[in-house]
């Protein structure tokens, strides 16, 4: 305790000291240490564990083993809100959040936490085996794999309530999917309430492979009306293009980085995931060429590299990228720097770029759509807007045909009773 007690209120430190948590404050220390946060969130993250060691030696009277995620949610939601305990003590409830995350993390780590939900229950099961048959047998992407099981957990849960003594989740019935459809369509608006019914049908399908008997139950999962490719893709003119990529000023934070991610979704029309999955490796500098890896279609991909996407890159792996041994080309700026960073920092990169611009959007797949605008206004095809955009089928790229104007205005007629 003496190593870091230096750094601490004397308070706080007595409640660590004097808490069941006492025996692994130092590994939670070092564990911040080697995760190279600064001096500063060290400090406030042992304030935050300490206020916690204080509320379940005094309240709680918890075992360390016995400690899960709903203690954590329970400190946060109901002990926070109303805290009385003396000064100094750590309330910020984002900061105690991230620090008891790590404590979470590190003592499940050394095997200290007995944690009962790690034992599958009926409804995890059923997830699990839907979720492997998703990524292994039909080869969906990650994202709509969580968004999918994300649907399903409460439909699951709606039909273990009425059967919570079977090991497995029973065969659901037309009542069931009613039930379940009239709720979740509250919830829902009309252009996304397909995905509730898509997300249905897979999922019976999959009982179907399983060897159910579901082709009663499809009839009962109607979709709402939705014609494909009725709305016309959304782009950027040059003009807002031009503002997009001038608002990173030179003292934002992280600008290059977020620079650098912006030019690979305007110049080459990459997704957020495939822009933060870029290696060091899958640049060739001399051959002036990107290799995309970890793609929607899941395959490997080998794009030229523009000349302002290579000096953007250059310039953040240069200048502004820390010193790490991810090998991720954009890494975090913050501790832990070794672990990736999600799509989101690339989202929110655009979405502050918006913002700070002045202009009327929030969505990042404008940055695609506005590519393959582009690439049509210039003499480009169709067949070389999928080749880009890396499209499987050329069906995918035909929605880009009502914004070519060019072609477009070569076969319209004329309007009956004009002069031409």
């Amino acid at each position: 305790m003496d190593a870091f007690a230096a750094s601490i209120h004397p308070v706080p430190a007595a409640w660590l000291s004097n808490s069941s948590l006492a025996p692994f404050v130092p590994d939670y220390w070092r564990c911040l240490i080697e995760r190279r946060y600064s001096a500063a969130t060290t400090r406030s993250y042992l304030h935050g564990v300490a206020h916690f060691a204080r509320w379940i030696h005094r309240w709680r009277r918890l075992a360390v083993c016995d400690l899960a995620e709903a203690d954590v949610q329970r400190f946060l939601d109901d002990h926070l809100p109303r805290c009385t305990c003396p000064s100094p003590v750590q309330r910020c409830r984002h900061q105690v959040r991230a620090g008891l995350r790590i404590l979470l993390e590190m003592l499940d780590d050394l095997g200290v936490l007995a944690n009962p939900s790690l034992v599958p229950n009926a409804i995890d099961s059923e997830l699990c085996r839907l979720n492997e048959h998703m990524q292994h047998a039909r080869g969906l992407a990650e994202n709509t794999r969580t968004q999918r099981l994300r649907i399903l957990r409460p439909f699951f849960e709606q039909i273990h309530e009425a059967n919570q003594a079977r090991p497995t989740l029973p065969l659901p019935t037309a009542a069931d999917l009613r039930r379940f459809i009239d709720l979740q369509l509250d919830r829902w608006n009309p252009n996304s309430a397909r995905v509730l019914a898509g997300t249905l049908r897979s999922y019976l399908r999959f009982r179907a492979v399983c060897g159910d008997q579901v082709g009663h139950l499809l009839p009962v999962i109607t979709s709402p009306a939705h014609w494909r490719l009725a709305p016309l893709p959304q782009t950027l003119s040059r003009a807002e293009v031009t503002k997009l990529l001038d608002a990173f000023s030179p003292e934002l934070p992280s600008r290059l980085r977020g620079y650098a991610m912006v030019r690979c979704l305007v110049d080459l029309g990459l997704r957020t995931r495939e822009v933060v999955s870029l290696g060091l490796d899958d640049i060739d500098w001399q051959a002036g060429t990107l290799r995309i890896v970890k793609n929607k279609s899941r395959r490997v991909d080998v794009l030229p590299m523009p000349r302002t996407t290579g000096k953007a890159i250059a310039n953040y792996l240069r200048s502004e990228r820390p010193h790490t041994a991810n090998r991720r080309v954009f890494v975090r700026h913050v501790a832990p720097l070794d672990k990736p960073i999600g799509p989101d920092v690339a989202r929110n990169a655009v979405r502050e770029a918006y913002l700070r611009s002045g202009l009327p959007y929030t969505r990042v797949h404008i940055l695609r759509n506005t590519l393959a605008s582009r690439l049509l206004d210039t003499g480009g095809s169709l067949q070389e807007v999928a080749d880009v955009l890396r499209h499987r089928e050329l069906d995918t790229s035909l929605i880009y045909a009502k914004v070519d104007t060019a072609r477009l205005s070569a076969v319209a007629l004329p309007w009956p009773g004009s002069a031409a």
